[in-house]
């Protein structure tokens, strides 16, 4: 029989997702005739257009194997792995070996030139050849590092139970493959690392409820500003970089010095972020703001340009480009943060209870943002594998002034909401001696492309008489 006898050739290209979790199949094209066969192995934007995750190839490997019968594994690895065959045929077995609901699972499969598969770091792969002289190719994103873990299963486990298509006592097999332990002794490959910056602010003390087994880092632990800190970790160890750190005091950031701590945390070290990422194929989260724009356009869409007032917009802004660098990044502008700790609401309820009226702008419009309902769309993003960019994150709701959130504060509060006099900014401002930065008018955020990845903003109104109670 001829070796292109049992190549489906013409097939278009296309993707299947199977039972464990970024474990993909592909179609792909194969054009021949009686001189041979030709294929794109890999494209890598075609790939990407039908869900391959761009997960930056970094080694290309190559197995040749004599005979029928030849039978690897089941090894899994710190690396994700794109798997196709040059010559021949195997029948492939994939074990789900990451700790979570689906470790232990098993897909199976036969794979030709016609046929690639995608394996996710953590799960176990293993082939034996069904034909002589089959050639099996593998990309992987990763190097060999001295920390790497690895997990290994036996190849005849029971509890797997694979149907090999060759009895294993008939295969070809190492001897260190056989040694590999039983299902009940082996060690699950844990997640790789999340690292968070901003540890003790209003965002990162949110994520600490969600991502418990993260590290958390502030400025006395971990300067992200100063390119000397990164060198004592191995980065390919962490998956996710959270930025929950800023420079926020608008005003300061107008003096002199000021301006340079603005543009230290807010530009500079968000550029070392991005580089880590970028060099270690890990997601970047990078935290925005409205103040990155003038204020002059009302919903502020994810594609606006920049057109920051002062300093501090300017900062946020150059950091956002500084994000957008890295390959897997998710930027979520935001604005009008409530968490724990300082915030507007907090002092407006703390005015309240001491019978202080306070004057309050009304010429400043958006929706209050809650950490809670922020650190959860960052897990959405992550969960629902949605594609990387920038995404507006806000409460939901009617668009008010700052002097209609402190009423409503007041109001939820057991206190007279007439008790808050609106003025303008240029009023609020006008017997302040210090320096006053520029403030967007309009902050309020387009949600629409947030909502079509299957996320529901809470009403801003709903949020804050939780946060209250």
């Amino acid at each position: 029989m001829a070796r292109n006898d049992s190549i489906e050739f013409g097939k278009p290209l296309k993707s299947h997702k199977t039972d464990i979790p970024g474990l993909l199949i592909f179609d792909i094209p194969v054009h021949g005739d009686n001189r041979g066969w030709f294929k794109e192995n890999w494209q890598r934007e075609k790939k990407l257009n039908i869900g391959l995750p761009d997960f930056g190839p970094v080694q290309n490997n190559i197995s040749y194997n004599l005979k029928r019968g030849t039978t690897r594994g089941i090894h899994a690895e710190p690396w994700d792995k794109f798997i196709s065959i040059a010559s021949g045929s195997v029948f492939v077995a994939i074990v789900d070996l990451r700790e979570g609901p689906t470790f232990g699972h098993v897909e199976t499969f036969t794979l030709d030139p016609s046929k690639a598969i995608f394996v996710p770091w953590g799960c176990g792969n293993s082939f034996q050849t069904l034909e002589d002289d089959t050639v099996y190719t593998y990309l992987v994103n990763d190097h060999w590092f001295p920390e790497a873990q690895y997990t290994f299963l036996n190849l005849g486990d029971p509890s797997v139970n694979i149907q090999w298509p060759i009895p294993l006592e008939d295969a070809e097999v190492s001897e260190k493959d056989k040694q590999h332990p039983y299902f009940e002794d082996v060690v699950p490959m844990k997640p790789r690392k999340i690292f968070i910056a901003g540890a003790n602010g209003q965002l990162g003390l949110a994520l600490r409820k969600l991502y418990p087994e993260a590290e958390y880092v502030d400025r006395d632990t971990f300067d992200i500003s100063d390119p000397a800190a990164y060198a004592g970790r191995n980065w390919r160890l962490y998956d996710i970089i959270i930025n929950a750190a800023a420079y926020t005091a608008v005003d300061v950031a107008e003096t002199e010095n000021g301006r340079r701590d603005a543009w230290q945390a807010n530009a500079n070290a968000v550029q070392l972020l991005a580089r880590i990422a970028s060099d270690n194929n890990i997601t970047l989260v990078h935290i925005s703001s409205d103040y990155v724009f003038d204020g002059t356009i009302s919903p502020h869409t994810e594609t606006e340009l920049f057109t920051p007032l002062g300093i501090y917009g300017q900062s946020k802004a150059a950091g956002d480009l500084a994000a957008a660098t890295a390959p897997r990044h998710y930027i979520i502008r935001t604005s009008w943060v409530i968490g724990e700790g300082k915030n507007f609401v907090a002092t407006m309820r703390n005015l309240a209870n001491n019978e202080v009226d306070p004057q309050v702008v009304n010429d400043q419009f958006g929706r209050l943002t809650f950490t809670t309902d922020l650190a959860a769309a960052i897990k959405h993003l992550f969960d629902t594998d949605q594609a990387y960019g920038t995404y507006n994150f806000t409460g939901d709701g009617d668009v008010v002034s700052w002097a209609d959130v402190a009423k409503e504060v007041y109001q939820l509060s057991g206190h007279k909401p007439s008790r808050v006099t609106p003025v303008s900014t240029e009023d609020y401002y006008a017997d302040n001696e210090g320096t006053v930065a520029p403030r967007p008018r309009q902050s309020a955020m387009a949600l629409d492309k947030i909502k079509a990845t299957g996320l529901k903003p809470r009403d801003w109104r709903i949020a804050l008489k939780e946060y209250l109670g």
